[in-house]
């Protein structure tokens, strides 16, 4: 599929690096196995690869910058901008994790600061996709026509290829529109997470791609999630509480049926459902181990018939 109206093409199905930075989000995980993962990654043909400076204070950035030695030009690489943790930083408080605190800043002169430490980790001279990471709030407001300029004048330098933009509202959306060329927008959407449905069929009418995050609600919806749940990552989602969690894996179970059909895992059909939600769309898929990316990538040639797409449909719908 095409970038938003760019002639780069991705992969429908994109490989996420978040819990590889570990940390109180995802608990320890092994550098080593991480790396691995991404070389599977790309020899699998998953080769959209998406990061960000925040994924472990910088060390996501750093192993995929490693991993890409000798292999860049064969990824689409995309990190993000906007979050800051340095003690002498400044931003409005995002979230405190790991020790830090985290604040956003989408100033002109933080952004270009944030774009060449990101160069640094990911051992690389240029990004292909650059996203705002965290939409910037009072008291340290910097307002999108700033932003987009100096995302265009990076992408003049030749330091980014392109630009989008995570976690917006649809006026926010519009005025990226309205200053230059967001090409993709990356928004929390599962089956079960449905809130910027809107916005989907928005980035669909105007050719944007529109990537779908947590869409196996952090491991939930692959039906192997067995016991208790660590990181700040799983436990604040609503769908792992107790009573939510056991109507989510008996939804999982009526499905296995479905499953055997095509040949898959209940998370191949998850994912193969969520890529033919909307035109535009693409799937970004956490993993931090070989098999993971494995499993995840057969469901790029998975395609549901408009019949078990509906019923899928309609048991995640009878739990919203």
């Amino acid at each position: 599929m095409k970038l938003g109206n760019t002639d780069i093409m991705i992969p429908a199905l994109a490989l996420g690096t978040w819990a590889m930075g570990g940390g109180d989000s995802w608990g320890a995980s092994d550098d080593e196995l991480s790396i691995k993962t991404i070389h599977r990654s790309l020899e699998l043909g998953v080769t959209f690869i998406d990061t960000a400076p925040a994924y472990g204070n910088g060390l996501s950035e750093e192993l995929l910058g490693k991993a890409l030695q000798g292999k860049r030009s064969s990824c689409i690489l995309a990190t993000k901008c906007g979050l800051v943790w340095g003690a002498d930083d400044e931003g409005s408080v995002h979230r405190s994790r790991d020790g830090v605190v985290v604040r956003r800043n989408l100033s002109s002169q933080s952004l270009k600061k944030q774009v060449e430490e990101s160069l640094v980790r990911l051992k690389t001279d240029y990004i292909d996709l650059l996203l705002t990471h965290w939409q910037s709030e009072p008291p340290f407001f910097t307002p999108i026509e700033e932003t987009v300029a100096t995302l265009e004048s990076l992408q003049k330098e030749g330091k980014i290829r392109s630009y989008g933009a995570c976690n917006v509202e649809m006026d926010q959306l519009k005025e990226y529109q309205k200053y230059g060329n967001p090409v993709l927008i990356q928004e929390r959407y599962s089956m079960l997470t449905r809130s910027k449905a809107d916005l989907a069929s928005y980035c669909a009418e105007q050719a944007i791609t529109f990537q779908a995050y947590s869409p196996l609600e952090r491991g939930l919806l692959t039906g192997k999630v067995k016991g208790e749940v660590t990181g700040s990552a799983k436990t604040s989602i609503s769908w792992f509480q107790e009573g939510k969690k056991e109507r989510v894996q008996a939804m999982l179970l009526s499905l296995e049926g479905m499953a055997e059909k095509y040949h898959a895992t209940l998370g191949n059909l998850v994912i193969a459902w969520t890529k033919q939600a909307y035109p535009t769309m693409n799937v970004l898929c956490g993993a931090r181990k070989p098999e993971q990316i494995e499993e995840n990538a057969k469901a790029l040639s998975l395609v549901l018939t408009q019949k078990d797409w509906n019923i899928i449909d309609s048991l995640a719908r009878a739990l919203i």
